[in-house]
């Protein structure tokens, strides 16, 4: 099963910033493990929801042509907990890609109060160089993703970018 931690974007200007957005609720399976009578998000998921936002920037600015690999968190700090209710904002910006990578920084809201930091690195793997047991086609950008993107910039007029 493939988990999208994002339920929409809510600005995207390429190869600059993405931003989206996770509303939290009780409904969500890992709500009911933890913490049993105070559920909160995972930081885990909160950095992959970063991930996801930041991922997807990156693989845009490289025209889809390659997967793109999380390969590093280089800080996540977190001062508080995301609970049922809660709507998360993730804001990644790109630093800096080349051939090898992409590294983004990020900011995490809750409820449109500063919550967290995610800063991230990340590797493009391409079809030439791809080790022997990676999937030939692009298993990153599944349509699940591709869908929430695309209806974002149809949205907003901007699906020509």
């Amino acid at each position: 099963m493939r988990w999208i931690w994002i339920d929409t974007f809510v600005d995207f200007v390429p190869g600059q910033r993405a931003s989206a957005v996770k509303n939290v609720t009780l409904a969500e399976d890992y709500m009911r493990d933890h913490f049993p009578g105070y559920p909160v998000m995972p930081a885990t998921l909160i950095i992959e929801g970063m991930a996801q936002t930041a991922g997807i920037l990156v693989g845009h600015a490289k025209g889809f042509a390659e997967n793109v690999i999380l390969a590093k968190i280089r800080q996540a700090e977190f001062t508080d907990y995301a609970r049922p209710g809660d709507q998360l904002r993730y804001n990644a910006t790109l630093e800096m890609i080349d051939e090898r990578g992409a590294v983004t920084a990020g900011v995490v809201e809750k409820n449109g109060q500063p919550m967290g930091k995610v800063d991230l690195m990340f590797s493009h793997v391409n079809q030439s160089e791809k080790p022997i047991d990676l999937p030939d086609h692009n298993f990153v950008f599944t349509e699940q993703f591709m869908t929430l993107l695309e209806g974002f910039l149809r949205q907003s007029g901007k699906e020509k970018e």
